[in-house]
């Protein structure tokens, strides 16, 4: 008797067939929950820090400014000689330069020249700008209307002497460097630079300058992922192509997790016969996760082996960005010890076209971000949404969030956007 019934089976990364999936958040706390900060430090000098992430708690030693200090060019003064009405004229005995002080304490009546950054004399509390006075010789007249107080920088003002400057898991940046060379610090702990280990997989791939033959492509995955862990300034173990054998992938998996922090593989992680990485991870490690509520990028493999963490990626180039952005990218930031404010943010702009997708998973449809006015942000789709049309990702810069249930948007509606310009 024949069977009109097809029995599906565990589908690829297009097949809308599965249910109970993982939803995108759900993946993301698991990845998070999951990996923790690598516990190596160095010392570096402070240039070299840019970019790094502190290991310690940074206190100020001293005041920043050290002193106090004239925020303008022009004359300090004892604010109780400014007049209240009027003009009057006060003798200029010298001038504080930035430097190279003046020593002698002001008396009642006098007024000292000062430059911007130049040590307030003992006594004077208030700087009147050149422009608002008239110099003759000695003397310099000025006027009323000045407020205590004005153009003064206080000692401290900036940092004061054993307060916070910086926390442990900060991210460095051209900001903090210039804080750090403001306290006199020359050197800080860094955590040490995470290890990364990546490789594709498939018999279908050939390196750049090759031939190709019927079926091969050239692996541009390694190079898209290569460029993203740049972004993240660590250090990168490139290790090439690894064909689809099961001792080759297994060989590979134990070189990577021998001398990384994490792993990441691109391809291989569905339900082909061929596709090995799965089931590699299930021998030699553990998995947590295999499958995601959302497109493109659904075969997404976590997990561990020994004592790195373990990324499978989808195969296709589109899948590799999405997903590494997604989750890969939070778990490493996290991996370096980098506590501070996440870089990824959403935002709602009007779309100026028509947007469509198919309900039951969260979607990332790739979109170009725009500013028409102050405030005002439009966004259009990239072009052709396919999971191997790499090209519509070099033309976007954000993502567009379309939840789950969403099936249509029309062209003139709000929408949320995830920009990444610069991000990978």
């Amino acid at each position: 008797m024949q069977n009109n019934e097809i029995k599906t089976q565990p589908g690829c990364c297009e097949d809308e067939l599965n249910t109970g999936l993982l939803t995108v958040t759900e993946a993301q706390a698991r990845i998070l929950d999951s990996v923790t900060a690598v516990d190596g430090t160095e010392s570096l000098p402070v240039r070299e820090a840019l970019g790094r992430v502190l290991a310690v708690d940074i206190v100020s030693p001293i005041d920043v400014p050290s002193h106090t200090n004239s925020a303008m060019d022009g004359y300090a003064v004892r604010a109780e000689d400014l007049p209240a009405e009027g003009v009057r004229e006060f003798p200029v005995p010298g001038t504080s330069w930035a430097g190279r002080p003046w020593l002698q304490p002001i008396e009642s009546g006098q007024s000292v020249q000062i430059m911007t950054g130049g040590m307030m004399p003992e006594g004077a509390d208030t700087v009147v700008m050149q422009e608002h006075v008239e110099r003759d010789g000695d003397t310099v007249r000025i006027g009323n209307g000045h407020k205590p107080g004005q153009n003064v920088r206080a000692a401290g003002e900036d940092l004061a002497a054993g307060q916070p400057v910086l926390a442990a898991g900060k991210h460095l940046t051209a900001a903090d460097i210039g804080v750090l060379a403001s306290i006199g610090l020359g050197e800080v702990s860094a955590f040490r630079r995470l290890k990364v280990a990546f490789f594709s997989t498939g018999d279908e791939l050939r390196a750049m300058g090759e031939p190709l033959a019927p079926g091969e492509i050239y692996d541009s995955n390694r190079y898209t992922l290569y460029g993203m862990l740049k972004k993240l300034d660590v250090e990168i173990i490139d290790m090439g192509v690894v064909r689809d054998q099961r001792d080759l992938i297994e060989q590979a998996f134990t070189d990577a997790a021998a001398q990384a922090d994490a792993i990441i593989t691109s391809g291989g992680v569905s339900v082909g016969e061929a596709d090995f990485v799965k089931e590699t991870l299930e021998k030699l490690g553990s998995m947590s996760f295999w499958k995601i509520a959302m497109k493109p990028g659904r075969p997404v493999t976590f997990g561990n082996i020994n004592d790195a963490v373990f990324f499978g990626l989808p195969g296709n180039p589109v899948s590799v960005m999405v997903t590494f952005f997604q989750f890969v990218r939070p778990a490493l930031l996290k991996m370096t010890g980098e506590t501070g404010l996440s870089d990824v943010y959403t935002v709602r702009a009007q779309t100026t076209t028509a947007l469509r997708k198919r309900p039951g998973r969260f979607e990332f449809q790739r979109g170009v971000l725009e500013q028409t006015a102050p405030g005002e942000l439009i966004v259009r789709s990239a072009g052709a949404q396919g999971s191997g049309i790499l090209r519509s990702m070099s033309e976007a810069n954000c993502f567009i969030l379309l939840d789950p249930d969403c099936t249509s948007i029309a062209a003139g509606e709000q929408v949320v956007v995830q920009p990444f310009q610069n991000l990978i």
